[in-house]
């Protein structure tokens, strides 16, 4: 289990930097660069004393108990140097030293193990691990240069990368950090633990991670939910969008639920903001420190210039920001301001005509943050400092943030280039409550991230992991081992019926008996070889669709008799209005995934699928469904009537309702494809592949 209080370790009054000269000399420069107030003790076993530094020759000589600890000695010796500070009571250290289990060796495990026994119940980043600055309480245990000043707000920064936090405290946005962690091989210390702890400090407004894989997913999903809770959102990178998924593609639904996309499926309903590059998580986590979340993604964007308004539509046209019209009432009073001369629109050119009218310009920039957006962004980039003369620009700049103040609209001011809005201005917006915006696509990144973590917040969404117990095994990827089994088709349609899923009514008879059953049933008919063993039928030809008479029955039957002793005689349907996948995956981190894409003949085809995590709800299915390309079919489409959408969610959600009752032995679920038939007429699962683990 995680210690419950690391206070001492990230807010020491005393801290023992031991080992390597180099590096220790690092941190003690980077402290005194901080001001840090605190005691500061050195240990080297023959390093000599100097006027400025005294050395002591273990951790037993100090002269008191140090509340932190600095490790740079060489890894066979860190367990026995973190057995001394756990015996000296000491409250916690960063093992900068590498060659553990990151190594992936048996030494380095066997290392990673002894360091974790010696250290007993000790917080500890790393191994591997660059240490953290602690902006708030000056406190630097991290070998190279501080640059940053103490605040008493921030957001608090948490990698498992020491490089790319050092590239985002070298950062000029003027991005409030107030803490900023490497976490190394997370042997002790997590991201998970570190949000949960820091989720109670009221200086913390947000938090920004850059992560390449979560050690605990159900405590980072515990954690993020916390973090919600106490209204801190988070925005993350995740390396590795472009891995291909770690498990075997027996079905499409497990080739559709990438890795990454499981991820992506739990930042959506977790309420947290992805980003793709570190500009646009610093441009997010200012939005959210300067106000938390947006409550929508509904914006308006307004400039001087009628270029910068065109590439704000294009470089938006794929994000999923809402430009909404200006309110009827607001544009007539706008043009009492502005004349017939400007044309009133979002984006909005607004012209220069009002640039040396202040109180006219005010009048603008409040008839539009009076208008209902979520947020309100004013494009303009200023001369750089020094070189031009920027009063003008510093004037309107001005009556933009008296215009803004006590607005329910957060307004950013937006600079198409990151270095055209001077740390001067910045920091003159962001004074006057103002968020100042850096690189035109990464601010309306921002914008739409924001956005979308406010009307998750709203609407209430949350993530609920339904995990294999302990010892059920891997999940889909399982598959090549012993103790996997497949249903039969037709054991796997009476298996979801139970369940509420609607299956085509049909027969399970011999090869012989096909013809007369299709006549019992009515034509047309589906005739299929039955059997466990005949996962992908279609591939082998064990498939004969489209049967309309006795002799095409029989035929039927005598050619699938070659596959199979058994055959599964079906009724068709030919009115379906469009063709869904529904299906189960278990992820090895985030366990059952529900995935949802376009059916039968288009699934390799459009690839277009969206992946779910639990709760599955009549709502959050609805809403996934509505984010398919396919989806658009669903309401009907170029004279083709409506389908019936609660026919299609019930039968998801019997899928669903299966899978959590078999959370221990399913392996996968492939229903492909579910025919919708038009609205009142149900949606009929004629293909089903359900895959189990056989306990012993």
């Amino acid at each position: 289990m995680p210690p419950s209080d690391i206070h001492r370790l990230i807010a020491p009054r005393s801290i023992a930097l031991i080992g390597a000269s180099a590096w220790t000399d690092a941190v003690a420069a980077g402290n005194t660069a901080i001001g840090y107030s605190g005691a500061l003790w050195r240990v080297h076993p023959t390093r000599p004393s100097t006027a400025a530094a005294t050395y002591y020759r273990s951790i037993a000589d100090l002269p008191g108990i140090p509340d932190a600890a600095f490790l740079a000695v060489p890894n066979h010796e860190a367990p026995g140097v973190a057995a001394a500070l756990a015996a000296r009571g000491t409250g916690g250290f960063v093992c900068f030293t590498a060659g553990f289990s990151e190594t992936g060796t048996e030494s380095g495990n066997r290392l990673t193990g002894e360091l974790l026994s010696a250290a007993g119940s000790l917080p500890f980043f790393g191994p591997n691990c660059y240490g953290f600055v602690n902006f708030f309480d000056k406190v630097a245990m991290m070998p190279d240069q501080i640059v940053g000043s103490p605040i008493e707000r921030g957001v608090a920064l948490i990698c498992q990368s020491g490089t790319i936090a050092l590239t985002l405290m070298f950062n000029q946005r003027s991005l409030p950090i107030g803490c900023l962690f490497t976490v190394g091989n997370q042997s002790r210390l997590a991201v998970e633990d570190l949000i949960d702890m820091l989720c109670g400090d009221d200086r913390v407004t947000a938090f920004g991670l850059y992560l390449e894989g979560i050690k605990d997913p159900l405590r980072f999903a515990a954690a993020a939910e916390r973090a919600r809770a106490a209204g801190k959102p988070i925005a993350v990178i995740k390396s590795g969008r472009t891995a291909a998924a770690a498990r075997t593609a027996h079905s499409h639904t497990g080739a559709l639920a990438g890795a990454d996309e499981i991820f992506e499926a739990f930042c959506r309903q977790a309420g947290i903001a992805r980003c793709d590059t570190l500009g646009t998580l610093c441009e997010t986590l200012k939005l959210f420190h300067a106000g938390g979340p947006l409550r929508g993604r509904k914006v308006l964007v307004m400039g001087a210039s009628g270029g910068d308004m065109a590439m704000t539509a294009d470089v938006a046209r794929h994000l999923n920001l809402e430009f909404a019209a200006v309110p009827p009432a607001r544009v007539t009073a706008l043009r009492e301001v502005l004349t017939d001369r400007v044309t009133i629109a979002n984006p909005f050119d607004i012209h220069t005509y009002l640039w040396f009218d202040p109180p006219a310009l005010k009048r603008v920039f409040t008839e539009v943050l009076h208008s209902g957006y979520d947020a309100a962004g004013f494009m303009l980039d200023s001369p750089p400092e020094g070189k031009a003369d920027s009063s003008a620009y510093d004037a309107v700049i001005d009556v933009f943030i008296e215009a803004s103040r006590g607005m329910a609209t957060r307004a950013a001011l937006i600079a198409s280039l990151p270095e055209t809005i001077s740390a001067r201005i910045r920091q003159r917006c962001l004074d006057g409550g103002v968020v100042p915006l850096q690189g035109q696509r990464e601010a309306l990144e921002a914008l739409s991230l924001a956005g979308g973590v406010g009307a998750t917040w709203h609407a209430g969404a949350r993530v609920q992991l339904n995990l294999q117990p302990a010892g059920a095994g891997a999940g889909a990827g399982a598959g090549a081992g012993a103790g996997i089994y497949a249903l039969s088709e037709h054991q796997g349609k009476t298996a979801l019926a139970e369940f509420g899923v609607r299956v085509p009514k049909g027969r399970l008879v011999t090869a012989s008996a096909a013809a007369e059953a299709a006549v019992e049933l009515g034509f047309p008919v589906a005739i299929k070889a039955s059997g466990a063993h005949l996962a992908h039928k279609t591939e082998v030809g064990g498939v004969v669709l489209n049967v309309r008479s006795e002799a095409e029955a029989r035929k039927a039957g005598e050619q699938l008799a070659k596959l199979s002793d058994t055959l599964l005689v079906e009724q068709m349907f030919t009115d379906g209005v469009v063709e869904i996948l529904i299906g189960v995956i278990v992820d090895p981190q985030f366990g059952q995934v529900l995935v949802l894409g376009a059916g039968g003949v288009l699934t390799e085809t459009l690839a277009d699928s969206v992946s779910l995590l639990p709760p599955w709800t009549a709502g959050s299915v609805e809403a996934a469904l509505g984010r398919l390309t396919i989806g658009r079919l669903l309401g009907g489409y170029r004279g083709k009537p409506a389908a019936d959408l609660p026919a299609l969610i019930g039968a998801v959600l019997g899928v669903a309702e299966y899978a959590a009752r078999n959370v221990a032995a399913l392996v996968e679920i492939d229903v492909n494809p579910v025919i919708v038939r038009p609205a009142g007429l149900g949606a009929v699962a004629v293909d089903t592949m359900i895959r189990l683990k056989r306990f012993p």
